[in-house]
């Protein structure tokens, strides 16, 4: 989902995890200054209430919608998940807990993604129907946008929630994206039906049958061609896929900065298409879109990049205003109410 940084109907809280990622309390703090700043959402930083008191200080942010609720604990990047149970008093548990109470509406973490997902799970719950919530990434294709899920959340998984994953993406593709009738495609090595493992094959099956607007399979080369508006995989291979693209995208554009450096005849190059490449590299840079939805919770929250800059926080936290806005939870409650119970027996046991 790329942040539109248009004008919202309503107000919308934030709340961001501000000791979350690889550059906290930095990046989070800076980006939500930007976010009030530039597209005036209010945000709640969570955190070391002195050192984030610290950061807005330095930042002359006073005048601006931002408010600081204390939380002394952090569940790290090479914490498990069942880390962020304990910590009850952790930026991410706190996080939720506003949401949960109304003081937010919406939640932006640059940390540990299991933590956000468990945490999640027993702070508000799954949306009655789905089985796993799942990361949704959201990238550029030849045919416009299209979102590959999980990208991360679920690294095992069954053919149901791969289902119920084709499902959310759906609702995602029509609601968020503006396509009227998403094309679902299963990742696999092969487009023939005996391709894949044993849970795409049952996958394939239960999609098959789906009223959803099936495709097949989808090789790994087809994704970003456009073959399918959604792209369903589990969280590990979801996740591999999302770091390869991210890695081969910046590969070209450090390697055009190469081949265009040295020699009056190369700088010429350079100058004539630096517009194409600025405009390349900014379709393809993940502080662009600034983070990715976790679908299938009682809440909305967008789990961003471990490396976030301050512009993609911004980016990230006016994608969490604008996705709570847009009301994809009760979009989804009403398409599994017309499709839940199919894909649930389609789909097999849990």
């Amino acid at each position: 989902m790329r942040a539109r940084k248009g004008h919202l109907l309503e107000p919308v809280t934030v709340a961001v995890d501000a000791m979350g990622g690889d550059a906290a309390p930095r990046a989070p703090v800076e980006g939500a200054v930007l976010a009030a700043r530039h597209f005036k959402v209010p945000t709640i930083l969570v955190g070391d209430e002195k050192v984030l008191l610290a950061e807005l200080d330095r930042l002359d942010a006073a005048s601006l919608p931002i408010r600081v609720s204390h939380a002394p604990e952090v569940v790290g990047m090479d914490d498990h998940a069942r880390a962020a149970l304990r910590a009850k008093s952790s930026t991410i548990r706190v996080s939720f807990d506003l949401v949960k109470s109304g003081e937010a509406q919406a939640i932006f973490s640059a940390g540990n993604t299991g933590a956000a997902l468990a945490t999640s799970l027993v702070s508000v719950g799954r949306i009655e129907g789905i089985e796993r919530p799942c990361v949704a990434a959201t990238l550029p294709g030849l045919r416009g946008d299209l979102v590959l899920l999980d990208a991360g959340a679920n690294a095992e998984c069954r053919p149901l929630h791969l289902v119920q994953f084709a499902l959310m993406g759906a609702v995602f593709a029509r609601e968020v994206l503006g396509i009227e009738r998403p094309r679902v495609g299963l990742l696999s090595n092969g487009v023939e039906e005996t391709k894949g493992t044993e849970l795409t094959r049952q996958a394939f099956e239960s999609l098959k049958s789906s009223k959803l607007e099936f495709v097949g399979y989808v090789e790994g080369n087809e994704i970003m061609a456009g073959r399918a508006d959604v792209v369903v995989a589990d969280g590990f291979s979801g996740n591999l896929v999302l770091k390869s693209i991210e890695g081969v995208g910046e590969f070209i554009v450090d390697s055009l900065s190469d081949i265009f450096t040295g020699g009056a005849l190369n700088r010429l190059g350079l100058a004539l298409l630096r517009d194409r490449i600025r405009q390349f590299r900014k379709r393809i840079d993940y502080a662009e879109y600034g983070g990715a939805p976790l679908l299938g919770i009682n809440a909305t929250c967008i789990i961003g990049h471990g490396r976030s800059t301050p512009r993609a926080v911004s980016n990230a936290i006016l994608m969490a205003a604008e996705f709570e806005a847009c009301r994809y939870r009760l979009r989804l409650s009403e398409e599994l109410k017309r499709n839940g119970v199919e894909a649930k027996a389609a789909g097999g046991a849990p």
